[in-house]
């Protein structure tokens, strides 16, 4: 099991890779200065997927940014 501060840098990790710098930054306020209710969230703001169905969504997205990085620049 991993600790609180693995789990925080792994967290900032993950959101830099997906946001950049700045735009985790940006996130992280946003998150803070709301009053961010994360149950209600996960109730509201997710897509009504199933796991099958977001792995089938996630890994058409991953090849897709993989055909763009073949091409020439």
């Amino acid at each position: 099991m991993r600790t609180e501060a693995e789990i925080r840098l792994a967290g900032m990790q993950a959101l830099i890779g997906a946001l950049g710098l700045v735009e985790a930054e940006r996130f992280l306020a946003a998150v803070s200065r709301d009053k961010f209710d994360y149950t209600e969230w996960r109730k509201t703001g997710l897509p009504d997927m199933s796991l099958d169905e977001i792995a089938v969504a996630a890994n058409s997205l991953a090849d897709q940014l993989d055909r763009n990085d073949e091409l020439p620049h």
